[in-house]
């Protein structure tokens, strides 16, 4: 690695900006100088470039690049900023690393968030005011980029009526969500799939509705079944029994 001149200089200036602040106290003991490049945007518009140096866990200057110059927050830490900002070098340095956050956070933000796959719900939730006693929700979660498409399927064939859907929701954190809604009424056999497609998959995902069976409809199937059981058990026991009838032997007796 290859230091320049200038930053050589620059690094002399704030190794007398802390010695300076050394100075200032004599039980100073800890010293700290933190960069911060921080922006929201994918384009780098908003990128702002902080630099802040601490003494005893004490902030005592800063730069910010949206202020374009340093700022201190003790009387002899503002002398030093006034100073520091008076320097045409310094104040280019630092406007060369501002541009170098602006520029680095494009292709940070591309590198780190090319594509995020989205993870999936299904849900089934009643219908309020709807002609359909049902709906289910396909929900699809934190996914980068924005664009992406949900579909609905019925037995394979698109559904395109009774169908609602959210706009990408931001998260906030870069990521989005969406949520679309079907509404239906069941059919006996019938198929039901949400079909998602995203540039972070290779081909579109699909994920089947499996309905939860009703309490009371468990309940019933698993008397049926006990039913069944019991007649099955009852049909065995005749067939043994007659089985052993027909082949019991009689003895005669003779008298004397």
């Amino acid at each position: 690695m290859t230091i320049s001149s200038s930053d050589m200089k620059h690094s002399a200036v704030i190794i007398l900006m802390l010695n300076t602040f050394s100075a200032f106290s004599e039980s100073a003991l800890y010293g700290q100088f933190l960069g911060h490049c921080q922006f929201s945007s994918n384009d780098g518009h908003d990128a702002v470039y902080l630099e802040q140096y601490y003494f005893n866990k004490m902030l005592l200057a800063q730069y910010n690049s949206t202020l374009g110059k340093m700022v201190g927050y003790t009387k002899k830490a503002m002398k030093v900023a006034d100073t520091l900002n008076k320097n045409q070098e310094f104040v280019t340095h630092e406007k060369w690393k501002t541009r170098l956050c602006k520029e680095n956070s494009q292709l940070l933000y591309k590198g780190l968030l090319n594509s995020v796959e989205p993870y999936v719900r299904l849900r089934s939730v009643k219908a309020a005011s709807s002609t359909h006693p049902a709906m289910l929700i396909c929900s699809v979660y934190n996914f980068y980029p924005k664009q992406i498409k949900v579909t609905w399927l019925r037995d394979g064939k698109e559904v395109t009526s009774d169908v609602t859907s959210t706009e990408e929701l931001s998260n906030g954190n870069w990521l989005y969500q969406i949520h679309s809604h079907l509404e239906y009424t069941p059919r006996f056999g019938e198929k039901i799939t949400c079909r998602v497609e995203h540039a972070s998959l290779t081909k579109p995902k699909f994920y089947d509705w499996e309905p939860v069976p009703d309490p009371g409809t468990q309940k019933i199937t698993i008397g049926i079944v006990g039913l069944l059981l019991g007649l099955v058990f009852l049909v065995a026991g005749l067939i043994y029994y007659k089985k052993k009838s027909a082949v019991r032997v009689m003895v005669p007796t003779t008298e004397l």
